[in-house]
Order: C-alpha cells, then structure tokens, then sequence
C-alpha cells in the first residue's frame, strides 16, 4: 500500500474504538482556490496522539493534531479554515489556497463499522458528518457541505482479476499489489501461482483451456487478460466478458484484437459483451517490456475507477448497465 484510503480510514477509528482509545474525524469540506486534497478527503486523530490521512504535504497536519485534541477536550464539533482566510496566520497552504475542515469528535462506533461492512461486502456506503455526529445515510449521494452536515460516499476497493502467465503477469500483479488494489492472478502455470500467492497475492490455478475458475465479479472490478497466445482466451475471454466489471482487456496488437473480434462474432457472443472489450490496453502505446506494460495498464485502471469514485449518485440507468 502506497498510501492511506478512505478505508484505512475507518478502519482507524474502528480500531482505535476496540482499544478504548477516543478520536476525531477530521473531514475537508470546502476549498477556497486551490488544494492539494479534494472534498471528502478525511484524517483521523486518536486521543494518544496518532493520526492517519493527510491535507497537505505536512504544511497543517501538525496544527491539524493539535486542533483534534483540543476538540476532544472541549466535546464539540466544529469547523476551522485553514490557508487563505484563516484567522492562524503563520499556517499556509503551498497552493496559495485555503480549505475548511470539519472537526467530529467521537464518531460513532456503529456508523464506522456498518460502512466498513458495506464495503467489504462489495457495496458502496455513504456518512453524514456533522459537528457532533457521524450517521449512515439512507442514500448512497455525495451531499456537499451546507453549513450543518455534508454526506460522503465510500467505495468498494479496487479489485483486479488479472489472467495470463510470464512475466506480463507477475509484473503486473506484483505492482497492482503494491499499490492496494486488491489483485486476483489467475494462470495455468501452478509455480507462478506459488510465486505470486508467497507475496500475499491471491491466486487461482486454470486447470483448462474450457473453463473459467472465475464465477463472480461486480461494476468495481476490471478483468484483463495478459496472455500472448490466444489460445487460452478461446474459451475463457466469451465467459469473462458476460461478467460485470467497469473494464475488460486483454493486451495485442491492433491485428491481435481484430482476430479476437472475429473469434468472438464467430462464436456467437453477444454484441453487448463484445462491445465491452478495449480494442487498445493502457496508456502507454506499444509498449515492449513487462514493466512498462504494468504502469501503463495499472494507470488506466485506476484512472477509470477513480472516475466511478467521482461519481455524485448513483442512477438506475448507470447501475443497469454496470450490471449487465
């Protein structure tokens, strides 16, 4: 894991709570002009001291702390400019802008941990933040701050079903990995599984050429297929592309993908799964090297779940078409 989620998040407080130990929830609810963390973005701060999260390249945490504390020392709630505005003068953003924090001390227990529950099971969940309260809201929908309470949407992990063999495949896992995504290797080859399960990486063997060990994915997952030889996705990739996820690829040469099409027309896939597989993976174009290969297809995944991430509510119709 590179850096905090807003998971990590939770999981903070959720853990500070069975240690007995009181915190506070920090969350940005207003930018004024320019900053370096979006709204929504939290840091949490325990009674002892310890925090996680972050507003800044360490220009306010250290103020952002002592502020946390006081908060719990005075029992409520309430909201603090920092930056451009601010009535603490000697504190200034690098961006020259000025961003509103919102100061919640002990949240409640049972909120954090039903919206955890939520993402673990693959659903989004969403809080509303108050000065002297966290709740669960009813409805999965960013609300902006309003001078009383804003509602804030959590996702469920990025997961990755990656299928291939060589080093396309170890490459790309082992950087999803480091980076917390939530990979999921599947290859036919059993020593590459070994290898890549002693990392932590999770790993299904592909005993067969027929069948797709792969059964259940849902609209926050991506599937791609690293394989070079399009023999294995004969059968695999019709199976895969029927499976909810917001991306599906497989990596080839434009004449690699028009073959696939054809493959995939002849064996009577539905236009509407076809229509779902990337003509062209990452963002890198012609990529040579395994490694290069990893960035550039890692950076398209997360660039496009980071889309999902920055969606404002959920409608039927996109929950529809996620699902198909």
């Amino acid at each position: 894991m590179v850096a905090t989620t807003p998971s990590d998040i939770l999981r903070f407080l959720s853990a500070c709570a069975d240690e007995g130990v009181e915190t506070v929830l920090v969350t940005l609810v207003a930018v004024i002009g320019g900053s370096s963390r979006g709204i929504g973005t939290q840091m949490a701060v325990a009674a002892d001291g310890r925090r996680l999260g972050s507003f800044s390249g360490g220009c306010i945490e250290d103020a952002v702390v002592a502020e946390a504390l006081e908060t719990l020392s005075d029992g409520w709630g309430h909201v603090v400019r920092y930056g451009i505005g601010s009535p603490y003068i000697d504190l200034r953003l690098p961006c020259g802008g000025g961003i509103d924090l919102l100061f919640t001390p002990r949240p409640a227990t049972a909120s954090i941990r039903t919206a955890l529950d939520l993402l673990e099971a693959r659903q989004p969940a969403a809080l509303r933040l108050e000065c002297d309260r966290v709740t669960v809201a009813g409805d999965v929908e960013e609300v902006l701050w309003n001078g009383e309470s804003l509602t804030h949407c959590y996702q469920p992990a990025l997961r990755i079903h990656a299928l291939g063999q060589g080093e396309d495949l170890t490459a790309f896992s082992r950087l999803a990995n480091a980076f917390g995504a939530q990979v999921h290797a599947l290859c036919p080859d059993i020593g590459t599984c070994m290898d890549l399960a002693a990392l932590g990486i999770a790993t299904t063997h592909i005993p067969v050429r027929t069948t797709l060990p792969l059964t259940a994915s849902d609209r926050w997952s991506a599937i791609v297929f690293l394989f070079h030889g399009r023999d294995w996705e004969e059968h695999l990739l019709p199976q895969a592309l029927a499976l909810p996820a917001f991306y599906h690829g497989a990596i080839g040469s434009r004449r690699t993908h028009s073959a696939r099409l054809e493959a995939l027309q002849a064996s009577s896939v539905p236009k509407e799964h076809i229509a779902r597989l990337r003509g062209h993976v990452g963002l890198i174009p012609a990529t040579r090297d395994p490694a290069t290969l990893a960035i550039s297809l890692l950076a398209e995944l997360v660039a496009e779940y980071n889309t999902l991430a920055h969606w404002t509510y959920w409608t039927g119709e996109t929950l529809a078409q996620a699902d198909q």
